[in-house]
């Protein structure tokens, strides 16, 4: 289970029609004052923001974020920025997760107004999911452990299910191009559901994710629902980035081998791999994103956020990341010595510092290996379990690139 700290996220509010995680804030603490947020398509263009070389400042606001001080707003010198824990589950991570929706993922369609329904015959649920007079339907497959109720991974694109079953955990699998194609068709439930709706194809299997588990809860009492993990591998480990992200029922987010998207940096895309980009990402698979992220070509710089600040806004919950060093495809080595680093820097800021690792194993693009290196730390979330392995260690990749995010020598200290 998570630590105390990570555990104790019991206020929320709404945003878009997500739940957004806020630890437990004793009764004197006062409401933050937040900088002001933009509407929805009034967010600022790339000729707009400054362009930064290095990966962005987690901990200043959007409103801050502006070209006259592209200098000091890379060395973390920028005005008003989070000062305190408080302040960013208050302000700084539901600005995040708005952020995230406006340019990259689309906005996630409003959970209050679906209705879902979920049958069960043996180790199938059936899932059927309505809202505004259309509906969408797809299935699930449960591979459950001997003992329960038991936690559960839920995962798109399969995964190595028996060491985790011998471990007790549950896994759950739903064919994803049943919820969307991953193609410009955008068919499958989801979008027989949200037609015509500007979202990327990621949020909608993260939706997938989503709605599985509100019929694991509704029909499958061998599970423990409220200890669940997410994974997938490649275009599918964003997709359980996104998961992980808009969701706070996810326990553990277990992103596999994600690359660009995913947790593979903007900036300083050529460390590894074949130099994936935002650009040829675009170009070979434009539809997993919205349109948004379209107009951020060729000036990825000028992005306001990196993917440490993606892994950063899912803190207090548990992430736990996969790269290989021969991985041929992804930038192994950037996730590795600068988005993860940076993205922990927020972590133990905010006093979970143990819910976030990094895995680096030997071997390539979705090694199915990779499940056997994480399983350890899934342990150590779902079941309470004590383990050994150094989920600090990058690997050959050696020690943090800690030049690329300048503004870790400002994180804030609080009083």
């Amino acid at each position: 289970m998570p630590s105390l700290k990570a555990a104790a996220f019991m206020a929320a509010t709404s945003l878009t029609g997500l739940t957004v995680a806020r630890p437990a804030l004793e009764s004197r603490t006062a409401a933050a004052e937040c900088a002001p947020v933009p509407a929805a398509g009034e967010y600022p263009t790339w000729e707009e923001l400054p362009l930064q070389s290095t990966v962005p400042d987690p901990f200043l606001p959007l409103a801050y974020t502006t070209p006259d001080s592209a200098s000091d707003v890379m060395a973390g010198k920028g005005k008003n920025r989070i000062q305190t824990p408080e302040e960013w589950y208050q302000c700084r991570q539901p600005e995040i997760l708005q952020l995230l929706q406006e340019y990259q993922y689309g906005y996630y369609p409003d959970h209050a107004q679906e209705t879902v329904k979920a049958t069960r015959s043996g180790n199938t649920v059936n899932i059927e999911v309505t809202a505004d007079g259309k509906t969408g339907q797809f299935s699930a497959t449960l591979a459950l452990p001997a003992t329960s109720p038991a936690p559960v991974v839920i995962n798109i694109g399969g995964m190595t299910n028996q060491p985790y079953l011998q471990a007790g955990i549950a896994v759950v699998g739903f064919d994803y191009t049943r919820v969307s194609s991953d193609s410009n068709a955008k068919t499958g439930a989801f979008w027989d559901i949200y037609k015509g709706r500007d979202i990327g194809t990621l949020t909608a299997w993260a939706w997938g994710f989503h709605r599985v588990l509100d019929a694991l809860n509704a029909t499958v009492p061998e599970i423990d629902a409220t200890r669940v993990g997410v994974t997938g591998c490649s275009r599918l480990g964003k997709a359980a980035l996104a998961a992980g992200l808009f969701d706070t029922r996810i326990t553990l987010t277990m992103p596999m081998s994600s690359g660009v998207q995913g947790l593979g940096p903007y900036r300083y895309h050529g460390l590894s791999g074949q130099d994936e980009t935002l650009e040829n990402s675009k170009s070979g698979a434009g539809w997993w994103s919205n349109s948004g992220l379209g107009t951020f070509v060729n000036h990825a710089e000028n992005l306001p956020y990196d993917a440490h600040t993606i892994a950063a806004a899912l803190a207090p919950r548990a992430l736990v990341i996969d790269q290989g060093e021969g991985d041929q495809f992804t930038n192994s080595k950037g996730t590795a010595v600068i988005v993860y680093p940076a993205a922990k820097l927020v972590y133990d800021w905010l006093g979970v510092g143990d819910q976030i690792a990094m895995s680096v194993r030997s071997g390539g693009h979705c090694d199915m290996s990779g499940f056997n290196s994480v399983l350890p730390f899934v342990t150590k979330v779902l079941l309470n379990q004590t383990i050994t392995k150094d989920y600090n260690n990058l690997g050959t990749y050696g020690s943090p690139m800690t030049t690329a995010y300048p503004w870790a020598t400002a994180v804030p200290h609080p009083a």
